[in-house]
């Protein structure tokens, strides 16, 4: 998994024999900066780049993931030959799911991984889902659905990454699962932070805390008519950008840092918005994503909620590997010629086996 932070590679090395769901072992491999750059600039609004850069760095993922998952193999001394299948979501460049021509692009080329590795791989997970109509995002509720539900409470599930998303679990399990991004998780939080301190991300939301939130500003950037569109919904790092943010106001006017507190309190609030529109019943939020690890933003949900804010790490699953374990999930679907998508989240006209298939050998006749 590589997500819309664009901060690395998540490998998670998962059993799911029947139900159960077993982390074996986890590896995290960080991008280079280089690399960070170069995707943040194709994943750039409007950004002028070439085939040729866009292929380079398609078979260059290839390879860092199939790095990822050697390494993880060899520190526990598992053959490949003992794994079913790789499920690789690859890096979002693009997410344009609402146009005359819905799509969404994700590189990582699957041919190299299951090359490199010699194990099956399944990828290009969302345009199945697409196709049938849907948003193609997000995919990871059917796997909340099936590890979080219980039938004694309704639960949310927030998931922080570049873009926050939000997953709604009914205690009454004849409800459908509701679930749809929010809006920018991280993503603006971390390009500030660039732009004024040189830095990948704000550990800890600290610089964050040294300013004030602007709640005239926080009133403008919530007219965004995205926040108040009804599900399906699904964004990225594409739309909610620097570039975005500078469309709605003069940042000149304001202290850089209260405009990352400001920042910080506009993931938050919008979350919290968007629980308590379409699940106010909702008794317990579990979140997972790199944001778990902002005490100030967490802080800022516990706030503004209206129910217990928890990591999912107290119901035995770490919340950096909750999304690579779920893309393991979704390609035992796929293996399984099962259904992955689930039309009440993605808006598709039905269910569908999503991605495709990259066999680790070929039988010759």
């Amino acid at each position: 998994m590589s997500g819309t932070s664009l901060d690395g590679i998540d490998a998670a090395l998962v059993n799911l024999n029947g139900d159960h769901v077993e982390l074996i072992a986890f590896e995290y491999l960080p991008f280079s900066t280089e690399i960070q750059r170069k995707l943040q600039h194709l994943s750039a609004p409007n950004a002028k780049i070439s085939l040729s850069d866009y292929g380079e760095m398609d078979t260059r993922l290839g390879h860092l993931f199939a790095s990822a998952v050697k390494n993880l193999l060899r520190k526990k001394n598992i053959p490949a030959a003992t794994i079913v299948a790789i499920g690789s979501h690859g890096q979002t460049v693009y997410h344009a799911p609402s146009g005359r021509f819905p799509f969404s692009l994700q590189i990582g080329d699957p041919n190299c991984i299951a090359e490199q590795t010699g194990i099956t791989t399944v990828a290009d997970f969302r345009r199945r889902d697409l196709a049938a109509g849907g948003q193609g995002a997000p995919l990871v509720p059917a796997f909340h659905d099936a590890v979080f539900r219980c039938s004694s409470e309704t639960r949310c599930i927030v998931n922080i990454g570049g873009i926050a998303n939000v997953t709604i679990l009914p205690a009454n399990k004849n409800a459908p699962v509701i679930g749809f991004d929010t809006g920018t998780g991280n993503v603006l939080l971390n390009q500030w932070m660039q732009r004024h301190l040189n830095c990948a991300y704000d550990a800890n939301g600290a610089w964050a805390n040294t300013g004030n939130v602007d709640f005239a500003l926080i009133e403008l950037l919530k007219q965004e008519p995205y926040f108040h569109a009804l599900p399906p919904k699904s964004t990225g790092v594409d739309y909610f950008s620097l570039a975005w943010l500078e469309a709605q106001c003069e940042l000149k006017n304001y202290a850089p840092e209260d405009v990352q507190a400001s920042l910080c309190y506009l993931t938050a609030i919008t979350i919290c918005d968007a629980i308590e529109k379409f699940a106010p019943e909702t008794a317990r939020i579990l979140v997972c994503g790199g944001g778990v690890h902002n005490p100030y933003l967490m802080a800022l949900l516990a706030e503004h909620s209206f129910c217990s804010v928890q990591s999912t790490a107290d119901f035995d699953l770490h919340p950096d590997h909750v999304e690579a374990i779920a893309f393991a999930w979704l390609a035992k679907q796929t293996m399984n010629q099962k259904s992955g998508n689930l039309q009440a989240v993605t808006g598709a006209n039905h269910s569908v086996i999503l991605g495709g298939i990259y066999n680790s050998k070929c039988n010759s006749g």
